[in-house]
């Protein structure tokens, strides 16, 4: 084994550059630029879904109940401690909304793009001139078979 060879393999400037290099490969795919872009509008989305619930949805929930206290302020005392259950029900509407407006998003939207890419995929090319000279022969053939 050549010992230059060895060295030359433990070569800290290549080591760099090549994991430099694979690093660049990896973060400037467009899967994870994709994956970038989409978990900053899911944080976008939650906080506007965030926002609905906690000046809308809950207000409103809180006029229906009488009490002049907001939702936030809604607590369950066990052994004379504060538990706040309308901070908790906030949050567990906030989770209804995201989950039904993903539910909507994959199951309605993406499912008919899929579908619809689908049925292109599926349907089968318009025949050639020749199959379609040899679809006229063969029932051309079928009519003059005696029977």
């Amino acid at each position: 084994m050549d010992p230059r060879k060895t060295f030359a393999a433990l070569d800290p400037t290549k080591r760099a550059f090549s994991l430099l290099e694979e690093f660049k490969n990896f973060a400037l795919k467009g899967n994870v630029i994709d994956l970038a872009v989409g978990v900053i509008i899911g944080a976008a989305f939650g906080s506007i879904v965030k926002s609905l619930v906690d000046n809308i949805m809950m207000p409103l929930i809180a006029a229906l109940f009488p009490g002049e206290q907001g939702y936030k302020d809604w607590t369950l005392s066990v052994r004379g401690k504060p538990i706040p259950a309308g901070i908790f029900l906030a949050d567990v509407a906030n989770f209804l909304i995201v989950a039904l407006a993903l539910f909507i998003f994959i199951q309605k939207f993406l499912g008919f793009v899929l579908r619809a890419k689908k049925e292109e995929a599926v349907a089968p090319p318009p025949p050639t001139r020749d199959q379609e000279l040899l679809t006229e022969i063969r029932d051309l053939l079928r009519t003059r078979q005696p029977g």
